[in-house]
């Protein structure tokens, strides 16, 4: 392990000197609650509820971000540093856990080789291109963490089952090994729900529901079906009546249909970048993604369904005699199950197969394994070549995670780099002159502020771009007092009134809400005001839309009923959200509504547990308290 630490950290050190990026933003930079000035519990519970990310709030990844924040302030390569060493904890983990499996699949190699193909499997899994956004990029500390607890409960259970003990007691204990870890990791991310199926295929795969003395552990099949069924009738009920409606989607250019058309072709190319990466596939936007509308449009979309089938057939079929093939596909498959199906995610991203690529190596190297094996003692030069072979793959991928690495250790490189891979993503062309941006220091005369001007150009002329290219634009030359072209605000307008705002348009909106607050930009507020108007000119909004438009409207346009108004509708949209009650409650003091005022602090007060609330409440109920006092007698002289 110590030749594995040392080559993995020396391939991710560059990286560690790079910036923020992307989801980094609303998550930690922009999130004061993971910045607390003291460790206090109050601050902690606000920091652990504090993620946009997800209902769950994800706590004991924001926590973490916290305590980085305690520990080292604002510091991104400090965090990433912290993302390395889960990295390389879940290395460890692995190495025991598939030695367990090795071992238990009926390899016949003596324990010395074993340890060693578990440690080259381990590398190479450390060094795969397509897990580097699970170390470097900050924010998704909450999947590696996340699977920090599915690999300790998969090394629990398969050290268990491994043992010479059966009965109740032996069951009880790998069930726990299995829901614990589970439990846990779910409060980093919620991937974590995904344990006890991969345990399950492990189980049916490896031990085949077995004891030791081969005969049938129907008691296990019993515990694994109370494990899996209930909750899995429960989500479906949850999450049905969500999915099948069309509302749902309406914040997506997909639906569910071109979604599930989509997936399989999203698969394979996640096999294809898991075994034979290149730089242009790896390249964190993936917003250019064509989706699939037909199963031969584009014509790839059938093909990819029946490449998967072969794939997860050949899995069954070899499950007895290649039972490491078979459970490496089976828990690739597995994965993808919660992020790759009927949820209304974004299509792509590569950090959704930092444990599925687990099963791809598990799949490949009992591949060569096999192809190694098939070739006769006499006949050393294929074997050879075999080696050879599985060695310039490894390095290839080694290469494209160290060059990568390398891409990542400035943000204007990496801009640089991300714009070069895709030249077709809106994001990554937005990311690019917003780097630039960045670099000119608001210098007119700067090379960085000319070097601007056209990738956010091209990128606001690309139909399934956001407004971020628009806004970026209006931004850099209001501040910089040079000329706002009128067709910026016309696309932007446009383009709100064709379809619901995204996250990325309504953080456009707040950036130049604010901006123009803080008198930084110089452009009429009427203009902002029908950029505000076309977003929310559609059937569904977003309490955040709302929110940012009430904030707007009060300290912009000083419209106070127009403010309440909508800051009311942010509340009654997302009830469960302390920020938006807590800004309603200073619009009612400030109004001197003490009917609103009394009704949201009662409400916040129902949420305030840990104490998280304290910050927001001690001030209102001050200032309520002020109010609501007689004025002070005096006596004449």
């Amino acid at each position: 392990m110590v030749i594995l630490t040392a080559v993995t950290t020396a391939i991710y050190a560059p990286g560690l000197k790079g910036g923020f990026l992307f989801d980094d933003y609303p998550n930690i930079v922009d999130n004061p609650a993971v910045q607390p000035k003291e460790a206090s519990l109050a601050s902690l519970v606000a920091a652990a509820f504090s993620s946009p990310s997800s209902e769950l709030k994800r706590p004991l990844a924001s926590l973490t971000f916290a305590a980085n924040f305690l520990m080292t302030g604002m510091d991104a390569g400090a965090m990433k540093l912290t993302n390395l060493v889960i990295h390389l904890a879940n290395g460890m983990l692995l190495f025991a856990l598939l030695r367990v499996l090795l071992s238990a699949s009926g390899l016949a190699f003596v324990e010395s080789r074993l340890r060693w193909l578990a440690a080259a499997m381990t590398l190479a899994w450390l060094l795969l291109p397509i897990n580097l956004t699970s170390v470097l990029y900050v924010v998704q500390r909450m999947e590696a963490l996340a699977n920090l607890f599915v690999l300790l409960g998969l090394l629990g259970y398969a050290s268990v089952r491994t043992g010479t003990s059966s009965g109740w007691h032996h069951i009880a204990k790998a069930i726990a090994w299995i829901a614990l870890p589970a439990m846990v990791g779910v409060l980093a991310k919620e991937t974590a729900i995904l344990l006890p199926l991969y345990a399950a295929l492990l189980e049916a795969i490896v031990f085949r529901f077995r004891w030791r003395d081969g005969t049938i552990a129907r008691s296990l099949g019993w515990a694994f079906a109370c494990l899996l069924v209930p909750p899995l009738l429960i989500a479906a009920a949850w999450l049905g009546p969500q999915v099948l409606n069309p509302l749902t989607w309406t914040t997506r250019d997909f639906t569910l249909a071109t979604r599930l058309l989509s997936e399989p072709r999203i698969l394979v190319d996640y096999l294809h970048w898991t075994v034979f990466p290149t730089e242009r596939g790896l390249s964190f936007y993936h917003d250019d993604f064509v989706q699939s509308t037909g199963w031969f449009t584009p014509w790839t979309t059938v093909p990819s369904m029946a490449f998967l089938a072969l794939l997860a057939s050949s899995g069954w079929i070899l499950r007895h005699k290649r039972p490491i093939f078979a459970l490496g596909i089976a828990w690739f498959f597995a994965c993808h199950t919660l992020t790759g199906t009927v949820l209304p995610l974004e299509l792509v991203y590569e950090h959704r197969n930092y444990f599925a690529s687990i099963g791809v190596v598990m799949a490949v190297t009992d591949i060569f394994l096999w192809a190694f094996k098939s070739i006769p003692p006499h006949m050393r030069k294929r074997r050879y070549a075999v080696v050879l072979a599985s060695f310039v793959a490894a390095t290839w991928s080694a290469y494209i995670t160290a060059s990568t690495s390398a891409a990542w250790s400035t943000s204007l490189g990496l801009a640089e780099e991300l714009a070069a891979r895709g030249p077709e993503s809106p994001r990554a062309q937005y990311e690019l002159g917003r780097a630039y941006i960045i670099a000119s220091h608001y210098d007119r005369n700067s090379i960085y502020t000319r070097l601007a001007y056209e990738p956010l150009e091209y990128a606001a002329s690309l139909p399934a771009s956001s407004i971020l290219p628009q806004q970026a634009l209006i931004f850099m030359n209001s501040r910089m007092n040079l000329p706002v072209k009128d067709e910026w605000w016309a696309s932007m307008v446009q383009k709100l009134e064709a379809r619901p705002a995204t996250v990325q348009d309504e953080s456009s909106l707040d950036s130049l809400s604010v901006c123009l607050r803080q008198s930084l930009c110089k452009f009429p507020s009427d203009r902002l005001s029908a950029a505000f108007s076309a977003a929310l000119s559609h059937e569904r909004r977003s309490a955040r839309l709302l929110a940012m438009y009430a904030t707007f409207a009060w300290q912009t346009l000083q419209d106070t009923d127009l403010a309440m108004h909508t800051q009311r509708e942010a509340v009654a949209t997302a009830p469960d959200e302390a920020a938006y009650r807590v800004s309603l409650a200073r619009y009612a003091l400030q109004v001197h509504d003490d009917t609103e005022l009394k009704k949201q602090i009662d409400c916040l007060e129902s949420m305030n547990i840990g104490g998280r609330l304290d910050a927001e409440l001690g001030p209102l109920k001050a200032e309520r308290d002020s109010m609501s006092e007689p004025p002070a007698s005096s006596s004449e002289p």
